[in-house]
């Protein structure tokens, strides 16, 4: 479904990736792990639009779309959910869902804002209530149906755990999983939890100064301490 290869990368004169390969196969969980700073939100960013691919390409559904806009990649089918709970605290919940679907005709609007109210009805109940008083949890979940409003057939994910208590980072992984399988959704999410994301997904890559340093069924990596440790190091 989607294909990277040998993209090259970084910011203003520094670069970061030095020619990564990664695939997200259709219906599957694909996660991105390894030590801050190693380029795996820098890879998502790139794959988005959200900064320039400087060589390389990106195959989405047998087409290119290397340095495609964020709002083209929208329209076709790919969800971004940024690291750090990012709502617009100024709005309620609604109007934040509301942006998200911006792209949508109201009728479509109304069937996705079903799905979303039935995934977190949390959300629904506070639906008026403005987002910056939502808990950190309660706003990585708006940023998660904000995404999903559109119906992404493949949903980008960058560190959804970042700054939750483990209890809701259970309760994360969980959702991912139930969007994955019961709303068909690829994912392709970077995550620094290792071993929750490990339960999860289907296959694994792990970046380290800016390559690849390891690909392959995230069963291989599991219960493999020695080897986790050396992709941290």
């Amino acid at each position: 479904m989607l294909t990277v290869e040998n993209l090259e990368t970084g910011y203003g004169k520094k670069q970061v990736l030095f020619g990564i390969d990664l695939t997200a196969a259709k219906g599957k969980v694909t996660a991105i792990i390894g030590p801050n700073g190693s380029g795996k939100s820098t890879a998502l960013k790139s794959i988005f639009g959200m900064i320039p691919v400087w060589k390389g390409t990106v195959t989405w559904n047998g087409k290119v779309v290397t340095n495609r806009s964020t709002q083209a990649n929208v329209k076709d089918g790919i969800g971004f959910v940024p690291q750090g709970n990012q709502v617009f605290d100024e709005m309620t919940v609604l109007e934040n869902l509301e942006i998200g679907g911006l792209l949508l005709s109201k009728k479509s609007f109304q069937t996705e804002l079903k799905k979303i109210w039935m995934l977190f009805p949390e959300l629904e109940q506070r639906k008026k209530q403005n987002s910056g008083k939502l808990s950190g949890g309660e706003k990585q979940m708006l940023s998660l149906g904000r995404a999903l409003i559109t119906s992404p057939k493949l949903l980008l994910m960058d560190e959804p755990s970042l700054g939750l208590s483990p209890k809701l980072v259970t309760f994360m992984m969980r959702h991912i999983q139930k969007i994955n399988h019961e709303f068909g959704v690829t994912v392709l999410i970077v995550e620094q939890k290792v071993r929750k994301v490990l339960e999860i997904s289907d296959q694994v890559y792990s970046i380290k100064l800016g390559k690849i340093a390891f690909s392959g069924a995230s069963e291989e990596l599991k219960d493999d301490k020695a080897k986790l440790k050396k992709l941290f190091l």
